[in-house]
């Protein structure tokens, strides 16, 4: 579409010639001639012929299949060659590139729908799932410290309303060395 507005541009507006924007772009001079005369700016269409293909027999069972394997876990489901060896067993003489073709754009469409609805996202209510990193750590008392029930209130949670026990742990003679 870029290129048609640029040729009419250099023909209508620079006053160039057909065979100098041809020897500019690089295209034919039938292409040329062809996007000049157009009224309106469209973009060419190119269209393929509706023939049949080799495939097209065998299109509804493919369908039928891709869609009760979409519903399977992913170990168990068949594979595009398992897929073609069965076609050729009915009697598909085609090539096997051609289906991966289809099955691609069948995945890509209409399989990703399917397959998204098996998602469950995971809900907990507070209080109701934890985490919990675990580790043994030597607790020092501080300098005048009674008993450990004054460092319990200081190692309450935010979601856990229970005290934690501690065990207050006595230096002995040697440094580094607890009892």
């Amino acid at each position: 579409m870029a290129m048609i507005g640029k040729i009419k541009r250099m023909h209508f507006r620079d006053k160039k010639s057909v065979r100098e924007i041809v020897r500019l772009t690089s295209l034919s001079r039938n292409t040329v001639r062809k996007w000049l005369k157009t009224p309106v700016l469209e973009e060419p269409k190119y269209r393929r012929s509706g023939t049949p293909r080799k495939l097209t027999p065998f299109v509804e069972t493919l369908k039928l299949a891709l869609k009760a394997d979409a519903h399977r876990p992913r170990h168990e489901r068949r594979s595009t060659r398992a897929l073609f060896e069965e076609i050729v067993a009915q009697g598909y003489t085609g090539c096997y590139s051609s289906l991966t073709d289809f099955v691609r754009s069948w995945r890509h469409c209409e399989g990703q729908s399917i397959s998204a609805k098996a998602y469950v996202p995971l809900a907990f209510e507070l209080g109701e799932a934890f985490q919990f990193d675990w580790s043994e750590e030597g607790l020092v008392p501080p300098e005048g410290a009674a008993a450990p029930a004054a460092w319990q209130s200081q190692l309450r949670g935010p979601c856990l309303n229970k005290a934690v026990s501690l065990i207050p742990l006595v230096r002995t003679g040697s440094p580094g060395r607890f009892s």
